[in-house]
């Protein structure tokens, strides 16, 4: 769509028939801070204020309003696209949404028992686990809390597990107690909820010591600034760099006492029954197996959904 987006153009959809950023981004599993500032985009690329906002009200613009039936209009008409396009096949069509990570080879893997999908909407595991409850998608790859299980009435299969390790300056290599390494909790609980909740726990229950960002640093550019600045290991946020890709200056240091691990699960409705999305869980599931998280050392934090089904030492 160029500049646009189309999730930009249902987020201005659900805030003009909400007329309330608070209603509207809970209504589309996303914080209020994100939702107004894609709305503020969504203005720059139109070139025309949408609506008019204060403390106390919202309210569409003329313009806004002007806009509104050909942007519900073309919202229709791309749905229409993706029902003619799944129609296209004699495969059943089965939704994935992903987080950071899903494996390389999916959609050949599922192509046997289904067509599977990869929706490129990626979002927070929070997010991603709610769309899965509400039916906009039929699996998701995300972190999933034992809570989550009966919030959103879900299903967790283990199928994928990072070992976390630590960035650090300088070319020391060796490997570093996981309480001497600093953890990034960022002001972003909405983009971060997930890693903020890990973190607070390896914490917690390593004695590791906590650093709070307001720059989205939990990963990427601003995650390396840290790391130069503190001038300490930091550890590392699950797929955030790949070891081999780091700047010349900084060095990737295994974690140990314990060795964290991030979970991924595949995520399903806990009622689904349809024969497709059953298939491509059994066909993306097959020799998974415990991928560490029984080897001694290995660290998961309690809330975690596979935690209570293995000895996993703290």
């Amino acid at each position: 769509m160029g500049l646009m987006e189309l999730r930009q153009l249902r987020y201005f959809v659900a805030v003009a028939e909400e007329l309330n950023f608070g209603r509207a981004a809970d209504r589309l599993h996303i914080a209020g801070p994100s939702l107004s500032q894609q709305v503020k985009a969504l203005e720059r690329d139109l070139g025309v204020r949408l609506f008019d906002r204060d403390r106390r009200s919202v309210a569409l613009t003329a313009q806004g309003e002007a806009l509104l039936p050909d942007v519900r209009v073309l919202l229709q008409q791309a749905e229409e696209l993706r029902r003619r396009a799944a129609g296209m096949s004699d495969a059943e069509v089965v939704r994935l949404g992903y987080v950071k990570w899903i494996p390389a080879d999916v959609v050949e893997r599922a192509a046997p028992v289904a067509r599977l999908r990869v929706d490129t909407w990626v979002m927070p595991s929070h997010a991603q686990a709610a769309r899965v409850a509400d039916g906009g998608l039929d699996l998701a790859i995300c972190w999933l809390q034992a809570a989550d299980l009966d919030q959103f009435g879900l299903q967790a299969h283990l199928i994928g597990a990072d070992r976390l390790y630590a960035v650090a300056p300088g070319a020391d290599t060796a490997p570093v107690r996981t309480k001497d390494a600093l953890v990034l909790l960022d002001a972003d609980a909405d983009s971060w909820s997930s890693w903020n909740l890990f973190a607070a726990q390896l914490a917690r229950d390593t004695g590791a010591e906590i650093v709070r960002t307001e720059d989205g640093g939990v990963t990427g550019p601003a995650f390396f600034e840290h790391v130069r600045r503190l001038g300490r290991p930091i550890v590392n946020s699950p797929k955030g760099h790949e070891a081999g890709a780091l700047p010349a200056d900084l060095v990737c240091r295994p974690l140990i006492q314990p060795a964290p691990y991030w979970t991924w699960s595949l995520v399903a409705r806990g009622d689904e029954a349809r024969a497709g999305v059953l298939s491509v869980i059994e066909v993306l599931m097959k020799s998974v197996g415990r991928l560490g998280l029984d080897e001694p050392g290995a660290w998961l934090p309690r809330t975690d959904v596979h935690w209570r089904r293995s000895p996993v030492s703290d």
